[in-house]
């Protein structure tokens, strides 16, 4: 009797050290990687190149609807297409437009250039693009951070463009 006291005990103890073990680990505060720190972004600031990964999605998202970058970086931007569609049934790009730009209005204009991969022919609003890509593809574009400000951008495959979509800012 004694002998199953003392396994008893032990047991509980055991169940008591992993609980409290668990309960620590739960109330460690979470660190959101997502918000860069004032050290992260002056580091940022200091770089020549930033390399952005935007994934894309079959349900029609981006997974990041705001970037950050500095004026005159050169920026390395690649997409992914998570999904499993292709590209003629849930094609993506990414599309930054200049300053000023309607998006509702480029996207009705990007709706006649079916030939071009939705991209109007007209370039004088767009500042840089990648090609239409398809479920498991990405691309990958690199150009130069425009003056500071706050610009769109957007995915101009028909339909698109009113959820996936976002603002690109320049510091």
């Amino acid at each position: 009797m004694k002998k199953m006291k003392h396994t008893f005990v032990l047991g509980m103890l055991s169940l008591s050290f992993v609980l409290m073990l668990s309960c620590k680990n739960e109330n460690k505060t979470q660190v959101n990687t997502n918000t860069p720190t004032v050290e992260d972004m002056e580091n940022l600031s200091k770089q020549d190149t930033i390399k952005i990964t935007l994934n894309s999605n079959d349900r029609m998202q981006f997974d990041k609807s705001a970037l950050q970058v500095f004026e005159g970086q050169t920026v390395i931007l690649t997409l992914v297409h998570t999904g499993t569609m292709p590209v003629s049934a849930m094609g993506h790009n990414f599309v930054l437009l200049a300053k000023g730009t309607s998006v509702s209005e480029f996207a009705k204009e990007a709706l006649k250039a079916q030939d071009n991969d939705y991209i109007p022919e007209d370039g004088s609003n767009l500042i840089a693009y990648t090609e239409l890509i398809g479920g498991g593809e990405s691309t990958t574009i690199t150009f130069q951070a425009p003056e500071k400000g706050t610009y769109d951008f957007l995915c101009s495959f028909p339909g698109h463009s009113s959820l996936m979509k976002g603002k690109f800012h320049v510091k």
